[in-house]
């Protein structure tokens, strides 16, 4: 199999059915009430989604165009800052000790709405940046039924069989979740491997955007939730929520729908950037979780 035949097999099928399986393991932790949490707690999930469906593409597109970017590389901020949370911010929201059950609603909320969302403000941008010529085009209907088929097709899929086989759901959902972080890695290195030419001056060019928007969007997830009086918890979730983006999907859409390499790398080096920025939230919370236990314990004592 040379280069173009494994090219093109990854991006039309092998890309595909895992993005499939990964939206499906999100749907296995899912059920009805989690929805019901819109009304139970409106102002902790209206926070949340103002953030990540209004102020991150904001953000992405006031970055896109003050950064000097090649267009290819700002149309790849806004695949990035369109697509809602993943799996990986509901793992980080668990390891952070987070408000998981807000979490997993903000993501399943963002799933549904973002389908209707991506066609239409991605053609926009890709007038925006690519040109009005441009043949860099997406068909919104057709897009649209491509990225139900990707994300609400088996997130009810999962939903079902959560509701109808709850044991295999509860001991399949978090290999899926391995399984999401191992694809992303292999998808990385693959882009890498295809396209090693422009590794470095991709590194260079969409690196400094990605710091910058992962940083700020979670400094405006944090404080604004802050602002509105939400608990710690609650406003962790967020943090993690609106910096940690489903950049799977993102780097699926440049791949696959729109056919350009270049724009994936933006995706590809942001989930680096928002790994580690992550990573370390998660283990100066835990550390200060484990600190405050250890007072309490030795309080409990005397």
């Amino acid at each position: 199999m040379d280069n173009m035949e494994l090219i093109t097999l990854v991006n039309t099928q092998v890309i595909p059915v895992c993005i499939f399986l990964i939206m499906m393991g999100m749907g296995l932790s899912l059920v009805v009430n989690d929805f019901k949490r819109i009304i139970q707690y409106p102002k902790a999930v209206a926070v949340g989604l103002t953030n990540q469906l209004l102020l991150l593409p904001i953000i992405g597109f006031a970055l896109a165009n003050i950064m000097p970017l090649e267009p290819e590389y700002a149309v790849g901020v806004m695949l990035l800052v369109l697509c809602p949370g993943g799996t990986t911010s509901n793992m980080f929201s668990h390891l952070a000790k987070a408000d998981v059950a807000l979490s997993v609603t903000m993501t399943a909320v963002a799933s549904l709405i973002t389908v209707f969302t991506i066609p239409v403000v991605l053609n926009y941008s890709l007038i925006h940046f690519m040109g009005e010529g441009s043949e860099f085009q997406l068909p919104i209907i057709a897009t649209m039924i491509s990225l139900m088929k990707l994300t609400i097709v088996p997130i009810a899929l999962g939903m079902l069989v959560r509701r109808y086989a709850p044991k295999i759901a509860d001991s399949t959902q978090v290999h899926v979740s391995r399984f999401g972080i191992l694809f992303l890695t292999l998808l990385i290195i693959f882009l890498t491997y295809i396209q090693q030419d422009i590794v470095i001056p991709a590194l260079i060019a969409a690196g400094p955007v990605s710091v910058i928007l992962n940083i700020s969007t979670m400094l405006l997830g944090y404080y604004s939730s802050k602002w509105f009086g939400l608990n710690f918890a609650q406003r962790t979730s967020i943090t993690i929520e609106v910096g940690l983006q489903n950049s799977t999907l993102s780097m699926f859409m440049a791949l696959t729908l729109l056919a350009n390499y270049k724009m994936s790398f933006t995706p590809a080096i942001y989930t680096l950037t928002m790994l580690f920025t992550a990573g370390i939230l998660v283990g100066m919370l835990n550390t200060k979780y484990i600190k405050a236990k250890q007072l309490s314990a030795s309080t409990a004592q005397s």
